[in-house]
């Protein structure tokens, strides 16, 4: 009798692959193993045992696996359920969901690339003759490729050898090599606490004597403590005593004074106490009471709280009240890099249960975290993660918090599969009868259309600030008036310098929030009027000051800061508008005397460029920090009283249907950092043109009524949440071919979905990467079936194939694109 299993590959193929296995193996698989199997010609690859049966492959005979890779199944049946619902619903394969959701060490492939692990030494006794092979090739060349490795020791099958010496922690595989990041340390000094009396420092200055210079030195740290609170570094006590490494080393090895590191680094919980979690006030109390009633209703249930109103401490009970049922929680942030401060609060409550999942964490650490999930344990009963945290593998799922659920970082763009991470975690949730909670200041129209219009979800609301804080005052500054009247210093108007002045003067923190990084989006010649165009995009480049150098936003073209206009030869070249750079520069001859920091993709790009810039802002050590979005990501800075908004009208003028509710959510996110304790916030918002809807609701703070304007838009227009979206995007390096593949795509969708299909049409920026972009958009009415909506279009996507001058066009279905 025959015995098969089906598979998936983790490549982009529409079906599952049939392959022969023995009875005995048919005993011992089980779904969610993972087996090496041959694919091609030559190629080895790791799959997923997806079900084992009885019925041959009618059209090929199947091929016989290689070997089984896991002694027990490493992937659920409730993740396999919930990968089928991702391919089927975001159109893509379940291929592409395996590689999305599988930590890359789980998936080895004849193209991985093994190289030795120095940091562990290796007794040569300790190898089999087949690993001892290896390990001694990799001493004579750096790195080999799994194939090359195949022919070392004359197998095919070479995939187990590898996991015994990965185990043994004798190699390495090629994604490692990246993870070579060391977080910088900073160095802080203070005065041993034996010296903390006065006659004890009496006493060790009389010792002291006869080292003038380590006296000075101690002299120093004691006047620099007395006019600070802020730690002390050792540069600054250097500066200050004009002494040397040695001598300040020598105070150290005597342990006079000691030294510290303050460092952003890795998750680990290193405290013993946990703090007890806060009491509620009287408005939290009610509205968590809503929350439960909410949930015996309905399986998801949306929290509007406005900023800063506590609602972190609302999901603390929820989370406890989960974990005390012996459940697992998943907690979902935008942005898992900005949320140190997150991660540290949760820690302080539930101690080492708390596991953290995001991409910038190296491979073994996520592969630990998986594992810890899998096996349920201790260390694992909250996640707390970024999108792709849906993708580990519960059991016990009893509730899931999506924080900031209005947040444009849930959706993935690109590769496939194109998820977005809160529809995906409410059908995770849904698969364990788990309960979902979506929490916001400025919910996304279709969830609170959902709440208040649809009954789809549950409802909460959390309208008072904790402490009864006011709401920050919300200023509209007219810059067309200002500059008429001359009150522009730079990009600053008068209104705004003399609040900074105030601010800075009261010892409190500002942050100004400008969308655009770099120093000036074009360089203009103003001879001929000609700026440069990156050669492979469709684009201007950007001027980064810090770098002299002009850049491509798209594809990361750059080239040095021109002298020359490139057209003409003159050399009278101009920047036109303005990027944080610039805004740092004016800040920095305004106000000389005080720190100021900047917060964009520049300054952000190790691990901890996020942590490093936000610990220094919380203690103080920037007075002033200029940036983009990031800042709008439920940060919590204590001591920020004046927020500056430096020009809300591009947000309000991008071509996009969502662009005014993007705009509402982002300046009232933004507004929402500042006056967080116990004085009122003052937020200013400077523009030209202060007269707009959008910018009234945003002073008012009224996200009622931006939601039925921008509604009732929806309903006249045929967008989301009333139709949905299905966006089409060929792309292809031949202009013409784009065109004409579009031209036939939409004509044949046309035939079906009559006018509810728009376009082809360019996009703002039509090529990137030498790429031409063309974009169709379906939309779909509420009536029509998704299911039925979705078999059209993948039948027309494959008689599109079937021309042979179309094959070579790349195309991308985007589903809920927005």
């Amino acid at each position: 009798m025959q015995y098969f299993i089906d598979v998936i590959l983790p490549i982009p193929i529409e079906r599952l692959f049939t392959y022969s296995i023995t009875r005995a193996e048919f005993e011992y698989i089980k779904p969610g193993m993972r087996v090496a199997v041959p694919f091609g010609k030559s190629k080895i690859y790791t799959a997923l045992v997806h079900n084992a049966h009885q019925n041959p492959p009618q059209v090929y005979e199947a091929k016989a696996i290689h070997q089984i890779l896991d002694e027990y199944p490493i992937v659920t049946k409730y993740q396999i359920k919930l990968w089928s619902w991702i391919a089927e619903y975001y159109m893509c394969t379940l291929g592409d969901v395996l590689r999305a959701a599988l930590p890359s060490a789980f998936l080895l492939e004849s193209e991985t690339i093994i190289s030795l692990n120095d940091s562990n030494t290796i007794i040569d006794s300790q190898l089999k003759d087949d690993e001892f092979l290896v390990y001694e090739a990799l001493h004579y060349q750096s790195a080999l490729k799994v194939n090359e490795i195949s022919n070392i020791i004359d197998k095919n099958n070479i995939l187990p050898v590898l996991k015994r010496l990965l185990e043994k922690k004798a190699i390495t595989v090629k994604e490692e090599i990246f993870e070579k990041y060391k977080p910088k340390l900073i160095r802080y000094v203070k005065l041993n606490v034996n010296y903390s009396s006065d006659e004890a420092l009496q006493q060790l200055l009389e010792d002291l004597t006869r080292a003038p210079k380590q006296s000075a030195v101690i002299m120093s740290l004691f006047s620099l403590s007395v006019n600070t609170t802020k730690p002390i570094k050792v540069s600054e006590l250097k500066a200050k005593s004009k002494a040397s490494s040695a001598q300040i080393k020598a105070l150290i090895d005597k342990q006079i004074i000691e030294e510290y590191f303050i460092q952003t680094d890795r998750i680990q919980y290193s405290g013993t106490e946990k703090e007890s979690i806060k009491a509620l006030n009287k408005y939290q109390e009610n509205t968590l009471t809503d929350i439960i009633q909410s949930f015996n209703k309905h399986n998801v249930t949306l929290l509007f709280g406005v900023t800063s109103s506590g609602k972190t401490e609302l999901y603390v009970k929820l989370i406890d009240a989960a974990i005390k049922s012996g459940k697992q929680v998943l907690y979902l942030v935008p942005e898992i890099a900005l949320t140190t401060q997150l991660v540290n609060r949760l820690q302080n409550y539930f101690g080492e249960q708390v596991s953290v999942y995001h991409s910038k964490y190296s491979l073994n650490e996520r592969v630990e975290v998986w594992n810890n999930v899998l096996e349920n344990s201790d260390k694992a009963k909250i996640i707390l993660g970024a999108r792709s945290s849906v993708f580990l593998p519960f059991n016990g799922l009893g509730l899931v918090i999506i924080d900031e659920e209005h947040e444009q970082s849930y959706k993935q763009f690109d590769p496939a599969p194109r998820y977005h991470a809160r529809d995906t975690a409410i059908v995770l949730a849904s698969l364990f009868n788990a309960k979902t909670l979506l929490g916001s200041a400025t919910p996304s129209i279709e969830s609170f259309f959902n709440a208040t219009k649809a009954d789809k979800y549950g409802f909460a609301e959390l309208n008072r600030r904790y402490n009864d804080v006011l709401m920050p005052e919300i200023e509209l500054v007219d810059i067309k008036d200002k500059h008429k009247r001359k009150r522009m210093k730079g990009h600053f108007s008068d209104r705004l310098i003399a609040e900074m002045t105030e601010t800075l003067q009261e010892d409190q923190q500002i942050i100004l929030f400008q969308n655009r990084r770099g120093f000036s989006p074009i360089v203009e010649c103003n001879t001929c009027g000609h700026s440069p165009q990156c050669p492979n995009c469709d684009v201007s480049l950007t001027y980064h000051q810090f770098k002299n150098q002009l850049r491509c936003h798209y594809c990361g073209y750059n080239m040095s800061m021109l002298q020359n206009c490139l057209a003409c030869g003159s050399v009278d070249l101009d920047s036109k508008g303005f990027g944080t750079e610039q805004i740092e520069e004016e800040v920095k001859v305004l106000f000389p005397n005080y720190k100021v920091g900047r917060m964009d993709l520049d300054t952000t790009r190790g691990k901890y460029g996020y942590e490093k810039i936000i610990t220094a802002f919380e203690q103080n050590d920037i007075d002033i920090l200029v940036g983009t979005q990031m800042l709008t990501k439920g940060l919590d800075f204590r001591n920020v009283k004046l927020v500056g908004i430096m020009n809300a009208d591009n947000m309000l003028n991008f071509p996009d249907f969502r662009a005014h509710e993007r705009s509402f959510q982002l300046m009232l996110q933004v507004a929402g950092r500042a006056g967080r304790t116990a004085e009122r916030g003052k937020v200013l918002i400077q523009t030209y043109n202060p007269y707009h809807k959008i910018l009234q609701q945003v002073s008012n703070n009224d996200y009622v009524s931006m939601f039925k304007e921008q509604l009732d838009e929806r309903y006249n227009y045929k967008y989301p949440p009333i139709y949905r979206l299905i966006k089409i995007t060929l792309k292809h390096k031949d202009y013409n071919r784009v065109n004409t593949g579009a031209d036939w795509l939409a004509k044949s969708l046309k035939q079906i979905f009559r006018t509810n299909v728009l376009g082809p049409e360019f996009p703002p920026v039509s090529r990137i990467r030498n790429q031409y972009n063309k974009n169709i958009l379906i939309k779909i009415p509420e009536k029509q079936s998704l299911l039925k909506t979705k078999e059209a279009i993948l039948k027309v996507k494959n008689s599109f194939f079937s021309i042979k001058e179309f094959r070579s066009i790349r195309l991308i279905l985007n589903v809920d694109n927005y």
